[in-house]
């Protein structure tokens, strides 16, 4: 799982049969303290996430199996909007 967030919005009036009525958002990975050097991607959102969210997103496989039915084209999955994160400082100071 990766943490991440939402910094836009993907439409696609055309699209795979299997992807209609999916929403796709651009997704800022971070880490724990802050952000991540790595590139944005997009992922498929089922929740209801939005611009400005923090998510936590799963992605290869296990995103393709988002449910019973056939493996999906897909490689990323919102699978959380985030509250809050608590991280302890790995030297024990502060």
């Amino acid at each position: 799982m990766q943490l991440g967030k939402v910094i836009g919005n993907v439409w696609a009036t055309r699209k795979e049969d299997d992807l209609k009525g999916l929403k796709f958002l651009v997704i800022k990975p971070d880490l724990p303290d802050g952000p991540s050097e790595e590139d944005p991607f997009i992922a498929v959102d089922r929740i209801g996430a939005g611009v400005g969210d923090q998510v936590l997103v799963t992605r290869g496989g296990a995103a393709a199996n988002m449910s019973t039915e056939p493996k999906l084209p897909i490689d990323a999955l919102i699978i959380g909007i985030i509250d809050s994160i608590d991280v302890e400082n790995e030297r024990g100071e502060g």
